[in-house]
Order: structure tokens, then sequence, then C-alpha cells
């Protein structure tokens, strides 16, 4: 997803975590003895003693009441001693839990708003069961869309299971350790489509009572925060042989244009990290209340339309979901204070796709644009949450993107510059063949850097400065600046402009997206109303299409309470809800004094019902009452 000393059990051994984690069907035996996995703060399950090995959902989506409802089948593995399994559900409503036909007795704890309520369930011997259940209207995984928040203007639904939602639409092991393979039959309104992160065994769906059931199938074993859904009125485009494009009808062509490259992506991924091995690479383009810039659920990225320039100058973010295939998918973060393990290592690789598709000086551009936002975090963050591995209470969805996704893909990066790209690429290369469909711990990963890449060299060792990089706050001392040439030019612009110049209007005309942002970005974060007038005008910020761009122009329209802004911001605000942009304004905005709270407070009434709830438990917190 893009958007950002140990806790974990020390000395957990790789080859036992494979032994678990490789599981790759129900029909796998119930083995009598577990390999441990860390303990995770952030679910319920205790998976030493018993855990789920694939979860059978068959399921109705009522649109009119905002439910999925039927039953889930747990396939579970088992100490021989193991009495009962404690799954995590939040605001499910559990009507039966069934075995070999007869009925399991169960209890359900205490809800605790984070992370849900316990299902513990007391097995009788049973390594299958059957859970009865329904979602409430209100899950904070699903998004249910009147069909005037949808561009065909019919009904829609998705999923948004990262970090620790799909507890609240399926009953397992919300654990990103528990690795589960899945099936599924859905049962949809006649007029819609089904889509999940599997694969597709009915295309076209096939007769079910109130509608029509679509089957999928997910083979591999996968953190159960990727099993994803979307229903709504669907097309498909194909953009290579294994790439291809889900939107609704009037969206579909824009982003076949935008995704034309995404099979030479694969291509470069592959060449680099080793095949790719979740069959094919497609996207689902979403309505604008989408939370997130993409989500890499396997097989379906899930993306927002905010990417849609028109230019193909945002498709960095498909090549950052597509990077998770190895990193998160492939291999996964055990617990989530290690998700810098996902984040980090996909945005090195975004960062390496990017270079062989659009060249060397667009990657150069995105690291110096990252390098200042790594800094801002270290002067507004506490030392902390500078650390990659997160130490601490914290929740699950808890960190600093510039330190998770920037800071964790600098590191890469160093390792890179000081081993040598050939052989640190070698290295990565192995160590997503060696823990493929694994879990792994910070702890583990700098113990495989050690055997596999410094194997005993003491100057090397000493040079990377692993330890420094995972477990204490700031950067260490060899990290680097990064310098892209382009900036020169823009550096100067910002410059001229500060010293009383013009606003560069010709130069602007040339730029493409990451010079335009530096630019906005290293201007005074005060300025006044005249010189606003100017880059308005000569720039035409206001009428721009690219939301990257625009998100930081609208930063200095609250921050300087520039009236003439205040339309373009009103309707960002209210057309999309992509957390990184909504989060960020509507709390400049409430700093701004009774200017900016009574824009908040105006725009947040009319806009919170096309909000995801993920993004609502936030901007509620953010933009308070009068």
């Amino acid at each position: 997803m893009i958007e950002r000393r140990t806790l974990l059990a020390a000395g957990l051994a790789a080859p036992a975590l494979a032994a678990c984690a490789t599981t790759a069907s129900p029909a796998a035996d119930n083995r009598a003895s577990l390999p441990p996995l860390p303990h995770d703060r952030h679910s319920y399950a205790r998976p030493d003693e018993a855990r789920v090995l694939n979860v059978s959902l068959d399921l109705k989506a009522d649109f009119e009441r905002k439910v999925l409802s039927g039953t889930s089948t747990l396939t579970l593995a088992a100490r021989p001693d193991a009495r009962e399994i404690v799954l995590d559900i939040h605001k499910l409503s559990i009507r039966s839990v069934r075995a070999d036909g007869a009925d399991l007795p169960f209890t359900i704890g205490e809800h605790n708003e984070e992370l849900g309520a316990p299902l513990t369930i007391t097995l009788n011997g049973a390594r299958a069961i059957t859970i009865a259940y329904e979602t409430s209207p209100d899950a904070r995984a699903l998004q249910w869309l009147e069909p005037s928040q949808t561009a065909s203007n019919k009904r829609f639904l998705f999923s948004q299971g990262q970090s620790i939602n799909t507890r609240s639409w399926a009953p397992t092991q919300d654990s990103p350790g528990i690795r589960q393979t899945y099936d599924a039959r859905i049962v949809v309104p006649s007029d819609l489509k089904a889509v999940m992160s599997a694969e597709m065994l009915t295309p076209n769906g096939e007769p079910a009572e109130g509608g029509r059931a679509f089957r999928f199938r997910m083979r591999n074993p996968v953190p159960i925060y990727l099993l994803a859904i979307g229903i709504g009125d669907l097309e498909f485009r194909s953009v290579g042989p294994r790439t291809g494009v889900w939107a609704e009808p009037s969206v579909v062509e824009r982003g076949a244009y935008e995704c034309a490259d995404m099979e030479a992506m694969l291509r470069a991924a592959e060449a680099l990290y080793g095949p790719y091995r979740w069959g094919r690479y497609d996207v689902l383009i979403l309505p604008p209340s989408f939370p997130f810039g993409g989500m890499e659920n396997p097989r379906l990225t899930f993306l927002t339309p905010t990417f849609l320039a028109g230019d193909r100058s945002l498709v960095s973010l498909v090549a950052h979901e597509m990077a998770h295939s190895w990193s998160g998918n492939l291999v996964t973060n055990a617990v989530w204070a290690d998700g810098w393990l996902n984040e980090g290592v996909t945005s090195y690789i975004e960062a390496r796709i990017t270079e062989v598709i659009y060249g060397e000086e667009r990657a150069m551009m995105a690291r110096t644009l990252d390098w200042a936002g790594i800094q801002e975090a270290l002067r507004t963050v506490a030392p902390d949450s500078q650390r990659l591995h997160l130490v601490g209470d914290r929740g699950a969805d808890d960190n600093n993107s510039s330190i998770v996704y920037d800071k964790g893909a600098l590191f890469l990066r160093t390792m890179e510059q000081i081993a040598g790209r050939q052989r640190f690429d070698t290295y990565l290369r192995s160590y997503f063949d060696r823990h493929a469909f694994q879990p792994i711990t910070t702890e583990q990963f700098l113990a495989d850097i050690r055997a596999n890449l410094v194997r005993g060299d003491a100057d090397l060792e000493q040079r990377l400065m692993l330890d420094q990089w995972a477990y204490e706050p700031g950067l260490p001392a060899n990290a680097q600046e990064p310098h892209a040439a382009t900036f020169d030019q823009v550096d100067a612009a910002v410059a001229a402009f500060n010293a009383g110049g013009a606003p560069p209007a010709d130069l602007w005309a040339n730029w493409a997206t990451f010079p335009r942002q530096r630019f906005l970005q290293r201007l005074p974060r005060e300025l006044a109303r005249t010189r606003l007038d100017q880059l308005e005008h000569a720039l035409s910020l206001n009428a721009t299409g690219n939301s990257e761009v625009l998100f930081n122009w609208l930063e200095l329209v609250v921050r300087n309470a520039y009236d003439p802004g205040v339309p373009v911001l009103t309707h960002f605000l209210s057309s999309q809800g992509r957390g990184k942009f909504v989060r960020p304004l509507y709390r400049a905005l409430m700093a701004q004094g009774a200017w900016g709270q009574a824009i908040a407070r105006r725009v947040y009434a009319q806009a919170r019902p096309m909000y995801h709830p993920l993004v609502v438990e936030a901007l509620d917190r953010i933009v308070t009452p009068a």
C-alpha cells in the first residue's frame, strides 16, 4: 500500500517459519506440531496452539442492508492437545459454529474498538469448522457506495483489509504472519460483477438465487489482510498478456491508457527479482472514495482514480503496488511493528522499476523528493517513530510514511551503494527465493543479510551499519543525500521567485510532475496575497488536473488563507477521499483559526458520507465540532 530492539520472539529460525508458511492447500495435513510464530499484539490469535490454513467463503452481498452474510469454512492445523482456536472478529454477528454436522461451543470476548474481539471456539477435535455470520453495516473494511457516488450510477462495494480490518468481514486469524489460502463464492445483484484478489473461476458468473454467483480461488498462502473484494458495474481491458484493467465503463479506457506500461514493468521486476508467482497482474480502479493511493491485493491491485492524470505522470503508483508482488505479498512482515519490511523494501523496488522503464533521472528526482520528506519527518516526529523497527504500544497503522517507506528504501539503497549494485541485486533476488510465501521479522532480515550478503566480511559489516538503520532514530552516518540534476533548474527558479522575480511560466510549461512538486514544496510557506495571485495566474494552479501537484498548491492555499483557492480546495476535498490528501488538508484548515475551521466543518459535513470508514475515523478526530 502506498500513502507509512525487537518486541518479537528471539531466535525464530527461517526454516521453522517455512515449515508452516508454505502450506498452500487446504488439503495439506493438519500437522500435530506447529512451528512458532512471533507474538502479534494486534491479534487475539494463538497460532502456536491452532491456526487457520484455508478460508472458504460463501457470501451474499445485500446492498439494501449493507451487509455480507453467509458462511466461512476454516481448515485448521492444531496441536493434538489443542482444545480451542481463537479468531479475530470486529462487529461480526456470529450465528453458529459447526463441524461434522454438530454445533461447537463458542464465546465472544470483550470488544476493543481497534482490535475487535476474540472469537474462541471449542474444537472437540475438529480440523474444519463452518461459521455462519453477518457483517455489520458499518464494517470498517467495507464501503458500500450509493449509485450517486459512482461513475456508472450503480451501486458499488469494495474492501480494504490492511492493516487489521479483514476481521470486520471475515472471521479468521487476522495477523500478517499467519498465511492462508482462500476460495470464495460471492452472490451479487445480477447487474453487477464481483472481482477478488484471486483467480476468477467464473468470469461471467453463474445463476444464483437473488442474482449471480462468482467463484474465486487463491492457491498461494497470503497474509489475510490481502483478502479483497470489489463489486460493481465493471468492465475489463487487457494491456498485456498477463496484465489488464478493471474499472467502471466510463473510466476503463482512461485507466488502460495510464496503465499501458504494466507489462513492461512486470518484465523489469522479474529480471531483477525473479519470476512473478501470482499468475496475472490486473488492477481495479475504484471510485474516488478509495482511501489510499493503491492496495497491493495479489492478482488485483486496487487503485485510486486520482492517479489518472491523463499523461501517465503518476504511474509510479502502479510500479509501487506491483513491487509488492515480491515485498509484502511474497515475503511479508510478520508483525506490523516491522511494516518497513513491506513498504520500505517495496519503495526501493519501485524506484528500480521506474529507473528501468523511465530512466535514471526520473528515479533520482523521486529519491530527492523522498529525502526531503525524511528530513521533514526527522524534524517533526518523535525519536521512537524514526526507527524502522517500531517500539512501544502502537496501533497497527501508527507509523510515519516518510520513515517506513522512504527511510526503509534509503536503507536498501545504502546497502546497494556500499556492497555494489550487482552484488546487492544478486542478494535481494536470492532473499525472495529463500523466503517466498513466508513471514519475516527485522531480526531475521538482518540475520539473512549477515549470512548471505556480508558473509563474515568485517569491513562490510561495519560500513553497512545495519543495527543503526533498523533500531536507532535518525539517519546513520552512511546515508547519502541524492541529487537530481533536473532540480538545479527548479531550485534556481525558486530562488529567483523568492528574490522578487516572476513565476517561471515558460519553465513550468515544460516541467513534468516531479519538478512542479519540487517548485511548490520549496517555496516559502508564508506568501503575500499578491505573490499567490501571480503564481496562480501564471501557472494556472487552480486548473491543474494532476492531483499531486494540486495537493502541493492547496497546502499553500490553506497556509495563507488564500480565498481565491477555496472553491478548488472545496471541490478537491469533496470529490475524492484519499487519506494522503484529505487528512493533512483538514488538519491544516483546523490549525488556521476561524477562517480554516469554518471551511473544514462546512466541507466535511458535506463530504463525510463519501469518505471511507477508515478516513472518517481519522477525520472525526481532526475536524472537531464548533
